[in-house]
């Protein structure tokens, strides 16, 4: 009567330890599952804190070091990928914007060239016919030549600035670039979460 007493006493106590564990195990589950849609680190001191369990028994029991083990590589990978794209984005807007500076930067000297070459051509004109014409007419000429010398210096003056926003382009990229290798360096050096999920 009495080994039987025991007996269901310790099948009780049993049962109620694996109430407990899988109640534990619900609670990691729930946690790493908000984690992971949150894209916050997932560490073993996160995840005890956040599911109000012990860090012995995050690292002794199978199933919790498991759980933990996959929800931090799926968002170590998570993260590898989102940095990887944010990269490619902005370095391919950098590249854009620079491509966009020496598209302008070209039309801009064409319009100088068109404009001297115009310039040249009316001051032949002025040349040949200054003798012949009346007051007025020169005058008229005088104006027009002062005003496309004025959209020389116009034209030079917007040439200067696309020439400094390509070259500050060009260093945008060249920052971007630099910042692109030290993501990527830094990503292959992450060292492995499992590593931290030694058991104690």
């Amino acid at each position: 009567m009495t080994r039987t007493v025991s007996s269901q006493r310790i099948d009780a106590a049993i049962a109620a330890r694996r109430r407990t564990t899988s109640s534990m195990l619900d609670r990691v589950r729930a946690v790493l599952h908000d984690m992971r849609r949150e894209r916050s680190p997932v560490t073993v001191s996160a995840v005890q804190r956040r599911a109000n369990v012990s860090r012995t028994f995050l690292y002794q029991n199978t199933d919790a070091r498991r759980l933990i083990r996959e929800t931090a590589t799926e968002a170590n990978a998570q993260r590898s990928q989102t940095q990887a794209a944010a990269a490619a984005a902005t370095e391919a807007a950098w590249r854009e914007r620079a491509l966009n500076a020496e598209d302008g930067l070209k039309t801009a000297y064409q319009e100088i060239h068109d404009q001297r070459a115009r310039i040249g051509e009316l001051l032949g004109r002025i040349r040949d016919l200054e003798l012949d014409l009346p007051e007025d007419a020169v005058q008229r000429l005088v104006t027009e030549n002062t005003t496309l010398k004025q959209q020389i210096r116009t034209l030079t003056a917007d040439a200067k600035n696309l020439n400094e926003r390509l070259a500050a382009a060009r260093e945008n990229n060249r920052s971007q670039d630099k910042q692109i290798a030290e993501l990527q360096a830094e990503l292959l050096d992450q060292p492995q979460v499992t590593r931290h999920l030694r058991p104690l």
